[in-house]
């Protein structure tokens, strides 16, 4: 991951000479900044939940509880993976699912005796093709939401048709790579209890509260901070030593900061003349299918975050953008640093032991991208009333 080490170094730097130059005008700064804010604030309040909801116990007898529903079948533990991966990438993000499932699921499959790397390649493959349904699933849907102003139903209702698709594909596809791993019985492992009751029925109702709360058309800011806050008041009571800074996301904060504003620096000096005519004008089936291909293309090459930012101008249609996201979205596969989910789900592999052969793991990403595109894209035309 010396790419990942390296961008993490350099960008911030790169992105202070563009303030600091002139390059970044002022205004655009200050445009750039109010729009972003409250995604930051979302962000890092998100984090906070979701690792205190880890500490508190939540997640481990999500997963324990969701072994005994398998009832000793491989193939029904992996539909239950599957499930996770779905509902964590929906409601949390897919950072979250790559950070938090992966070492439990690696875990599970372990306590079972089962081979850990299909269920590990379903939650990265999850994490990103699961996270297009919902504003809160990835900080690019959040950008289009603020963009057209849409509330989380309506933008649920332009992108569900694709949604299904980047779930169902990718678990085909999985399904016939591991299918040999994925039959068979397994003894499950009992469940550990829980360390403190107290925090662990705190945590339930913060995530019974908080669920609803993301999807009811409040600022997901305010619905996430007001989490964060009754967590780090309990946990102050209950278990002090959990509140430490590294709670807060310095490093993904500031990487996401520092492509903000490279992006928006490379607009205001031209970049939009650049990158329109690869992206197309229009909204025909070819049209959205060559502006997800550029995205997909420019997030594997980079990231997806900067390749939809570098996108987003062109794409001047909510049927343009929500094929952008189809592209930044569904498609980073193939390469590690395609999206920040990949990258910390194999350090997170690493942490475990288990090595990655990226070669296989970027041709299977290709295959399923080949097929997986233009399926969501046809689906999204489609569903557009061509």
């Amino acid at each position: 991951m010396t790419r990942h080490i390296a961008l993490r170094a350099v960008l911030p730097a790169l992105a202070a000479v563009c303030v600091v130059t002139g390059l970044l005008p002022g205004p655009d700064a200050a445009e750039l900044w109010t729009r972003i804010w409250p995604i930051l604030l979302f962000v890092t309040a998100m984090t906070v939940v979701t690792d205190l909801l880890f500490s508190a116990g939540v997640f481990e007898r999500v997963i324990a509880a969701s072994a005994r529903l398998a009832r000793g079948r491989v193939l029904a533990l992996w539909l239950v993976a599957v499930l996770l991966a779905v509902a964590c990438t929906v409601f949390f993000s897919l950072d979250t699912t790559a950070v938090l499932l992966t070492p439990l699921v690696v875990l599970l499959a372990r306590r079972a005796g089962l081979p850990p790397l299909p269920f590990a390649v379903t939650i990265v493959w999850l994490a990103n093709t699961a996270s297009l349904l919902l504003p809160v699933s990835n900080l690019t849907n959040l950008l289009v939401q603020e963009h057209l102003g849409l509330s989380p139903a309506a933008f649920a209702g332009l992108v569900y048709g694709p949604a299904i698709v980047g779930v169902v594909v990718p678990c085909i596809v999985l399904f016939l790579i591991f299918r040999r791993q994925l039959s068979g019985t397994f003894s499950p492992a009992p469940a550990r209890a829980a360390a403190d009751p107290v925090l662990l029925a705190w945590g339930y109702a913060v995530l019974a509260l908080l669920l609803p709360a993301l999807v009811s058309g409040l600022p997901v800011a305010v619905s996430a901070s007001t989490g964060a806050v009754v967590l780090t008041v309990v946990f102050a009571v209950r278990r002090r030593d959990a509140l430490t800074f590294r709670l807060i996301p310095v490093a993904p904060l500031v990487l996401a900061l520092s492509l903000f504003v490279l992006v928006t620096a490379a607009h205001a000096q031209g970049l939009d003349s650049f990158v329109a005519p690869l992206a197309g004008d229009g909204e025909e089936f070819v049209d959205l299918l060559q502006l997800a291909a550029v995205g997909a293309a420019g997030a594997n090459a980079v990231n997806n975050l900067p390749a939809y930012l570098a996108l987003e101008p062109v794409a001047a249609s909510p049927l343009r953008l929500a094929a952008l996201l189809i592209g930044v979205n569904l498609a980073p596969l193939v390469t590690p640093w395609g999206s920040l989910a990949t990258l910390l789900w194999a350090e997170r592999l690493r942490s475990l032991g288990i090595s990655i052969r990226w070669v296989p793991f970027a041709l299977a990403g290709l295959l399923v991208t080949a097929v997986l595109l233009p399926a969501a894209v046809l689906v999204l035309w489609l569903g557009a009333g061509a």
